[in-house]
């Protein structure tokens, strides 16, 4: 559980800070932003934790965001992990959809990846522990989005973990990786051909199958150019409203995939996210 303090900056009143530790899951070095309010200093805080999207890093969205202002105003910690293992030793892929930078956020069990490739283990165990071992993070008061790939993974871990996480939100989510190209070239790549491994990946079917017993919010830009093909939230929606669940899925015309789209509302789901965590 220990970590070495690679950089920290003063902001808004808290503290940015980037972190790397030895990750028992993936058998690598992990590198992880968090972002500690003002408000920690009386306290243990809510802690909302954001999963990046295809080739990003931790920096994308600690750099691009600007979650830091809206993190101290509603007194949450934000924690930002990289989105893969990385390093010389660790398989690879010439291609950006594969490979170091886009882990999926599952727990490979296929050659190469299954050494190293443990990223379900990593965000929904590890990382939670040692944010918890190492930060006045309340550990009742959990909460995760993400961006695309990251969208994806952050509505599978919570659909999956609803007695941990209190909220979940999502800009531009992958929601039905199993009926998109990029799914179905990730999931089989990382999972073998065993679809029912696939499912427990997949946001519009555990929505089918275990629905979630609070509200969602996503965000979704209508010039996004992987909307048609990629994207898919109409049948994350349907899956929702046919489980009574109550999505707030906001189409923003003229917005992108990018992370100006993402600037633009990431102050909306900060406070969305801390109303849900309050008290």
């Amino acid at each position: 559980m220990t970590l070495e303090t690679k950089s920290r900056w003063r902001s808004f009143g808290g503290t940015q800070g980037v972190y790397v530790h030895d990750s028992r899951a993936t058998g690598t070095p992990m590198e992880v932003a968090v972002y500690v309010p003002p408000q920690a200093e009386a306290g243990p805080v809510p802690v909302v934790t954001y999963l990046s999207g295809l080739t990003c890093t931790w920096e994308n969205a600690t750099t691009k965001a600007g979650f830091q202002r809206a993190a101290a105003e509603h007194g949450v910690i934000v924690v930002a992990p990289d989105t893969s293992p990385r390093g010389a030793d660790v398989a690879d892929d010439d291609a950006y959809d594969l490979g170091q930078g886009a882990g999926f956020y599952v727990d490979a069990t296929e050659a190469p990846w299954a050494p190293h490739f443990k990223m379900w283990t990593y965000v929904t165990e590890e990382l939670p522990a040692l944010i918890a071992a190492n930060f006045p993070a309340d550990p009742v008061r959990q909460g995760i989005m993400g961006h695309s790939m990251g969208g994806h993974g952050a509505l599978t871990v919570a659909l999956s973990q609803p007695d941990r996480y209190r909220s979940v939100s999502a800009f531009a989510p992958i929601v039905a990786p199993m009926d998109v190209p990029w799914g179905r070239k990730a999931l089989p790549a990382y999972l073998g051909t065993d679809e029912a491994a696939w499912a427990r990946h997949d946001a519009t079917r555990l929505m089918r199958a275990r629905g979630w017993p609070r509200d969602i919010l996503i965000d979704q830009g209508e010039a996004d150019g992987f909307l048609a093909e990629q994207l898919r939230p109409e049948l994350f929606a349907t899956a929702c409203r046919e489980a009574g669940v109550d999505l707030t899925l906001r189409l923003q015309p003229g917005y992108d995939h990018s992370y100006y789209f993402i600037a633009s509302f990431l102050p909306d789901h900060m406070a969305w996210h801390a109303r849900r965590l309050a008290g």
